[in-house]
């Protein structure tokens, strides 16, 4: 009887040995188990969410997933667009209710809210330990903007900076030389306005000599040049300054005492935005994001780009770029960090440059031989290169430094009160400080 009550016992251990051995071979990769798995297949299915800003950039963006999925068969990523207007409060909601996606989009203005709001995975340590990616791969704009306080939350996915395009054709036809693309050689505030004027002509269907500065995005690159701020070192607002003032008081004299730049609801009532205006010769200069070369690169007619003009010494202009960042609830931490660096590596990203949507965001492909990898001339016009120190060397956007989202919708409240209704610039400048301390307050 003692005999087979051994034997029993024998048998039984030899069992849970072989159970414990079997479970430990089912782990995938990743050295995870069943419980970093969706399926009994030992795929891991991680959902992303992005905005969808044009079905060019969507399209692009599921081009790059496929790669990804290829190169990683045990990872398979569903991706959601969403319209870009409703984006950051669907986000919100979906975080609010436990139910957001393992990675998304996060726009570098909303970056730092987010991560006071202990949403977002602390990426440092991952970061730090991984022998491929480092802080210092960035450019210093990307940098400074994923950094909070000795901490990164989100990885920078590229970079975009506002800049100056044309049609050639209309500058042609006024026999005007075309802009330098060459920053240190930008045109002075002056020489722009005096092409604005000759391009613009007011005979039946009118034809404008630029539009885009009346956008705060757009004109704070001529307050940083013009040796205006932002935020003061006390984390307290400085943009109500005579930098400032100087700047927008020019931008509102291109459309009110010269009639050369139209109104946003111009562009409305004409059924176009503003690069099929340029497209079609309704106004001969547009400032625009650096992604708008990816659609104005398809629309048939000779575009060109140039540096933004100069009040004060220096052209200047900003970087930055949505970040991508993991939901700190995500069951799949690993497979998400993966998805993370490839968004941001230089294989995903060189589609997006040669395509014109995006530039680069890491210092060596602005190397010689890095740029031969994404220069496309079919795409890039001519002088494009000589830009690429705007973008690599731009200042960060002031607003992705900032915490309070509030701060830049009131900035943009009582701007757009200054430049279409009769608002003073005194009175829209002591709003925008009052209404922001009261944010920053909170």
């Amino acid at each position: 009887m003692l005999k087979k009550c051994l034997w029993l016992i024998v048998m039984l251990v030899t069992l849970c040995v072989f159970t414990v051995a079997c479970s430990n071979d089912n782990k995938d990769d990743n050295g995870n188990g069943e419980g970093e798995s969706s399926s009994s297949e030992g795929i891991i299915e991680l959902e992303f969410m992005g905005w969808e800003a044009s079905p060019l950039e969507t399209e692009s963006v599921k081009k790059g997933l496929e790669k990804f999925m290829s190169e990683n068969p045990n990872i398979k990523v569903t991706y959601t667009p969403v319209p870009n207007e409703q984006y950051h409060s669907k986000l919100l909601t979906m975080l609010a209710g436990s139910s957001a996606p393992d990675v998304f989009f996060l726009g570098a203005e909303e970056y730092r809210d987010f991560q006071s709001r202990d949403v977002l995975m602390d990426l440092t340590d991952t970061l730090a330990e991984d022998p491929d990616l480092s802080l210092d791969d960035f450019i210093d704009s990307s940098k400074q903007i994923m950094e909070i306080d000795g901490s990164v939350f989100g990885i920078s996915s590229t970079t975009v900076s506002p800049v100056l395009y044309y049609n050639k054709d209309l500058f042609d036809e006024a026999n005007i030389p075309y802009p330098p693309s060459n920053p240190n050689e930008a045109w002075t505030w002056e020489e722009f306005r005096d092409v604005a004027n000759q391009l613009t002509i007011d005979e039946g269907d009118t034809q404008f000599g630029v539009y885009g500065l009346e956008n705060l995005y757009n004109n704070i690159p001529l307050v940083l040049g013009n040796g205006g701020d932002v935020w003061a070192e006390d984390g307290s607002l400085a943009l109500n300054s005579d930098a400032t003032s100087e700047v927008w008081e020019k931008v509102k004299q291109l459309r009110y005492e010269d009639g050369a730049s139209p109104a946003a609801q111009t562009l409305e009532n004409i059924g176009m935005n503003a690069s099929q205006m340029l497209q079609t010769g309704r106004v001969g200069m547009i400032i625009e994001g650096s992604w708008a070369l990816q659609e104005l690169a398809t629309m048939g007619f000779p575009v060109g780009v140039a540096a933004l003009p100069k009040i004060g010494e220096k052209a200047m202009t900003h970087g930055q770029a949505h970040l991508h960042s993991v939901w700190s609830e995500t069951e799949h931490p690993e497979a998400a960090w993966k998805l993370v660096k490839f968004l941001s590596s230089e294989e995903y990203q060189l589609d997006l440059i040669r395509e014109g949507l995006w530039m680069p965001n890491r210092i060596d492909m602005y190397s010689e031989e890095g740029i031969k990898e994404w220069h496309d001339e079919s795409i890039h016009p001519e002088g494009f290169l000589e830009l690429a120190p705007f973008f690599k060397d731009a200042q960060p956007y002031p607003f992705a430094l900032g915490t309070k989202i509030a701060v830049r919708d009131a900035i943009i409240e009582e701007m757009e009160q200054y430049f279409n209704d009769d608002k003073s610039l005194e009175d829209a400048l002591d709003n925008i400080d009052t209404r922001s301390s009261e944010a920053l307050s909170k």
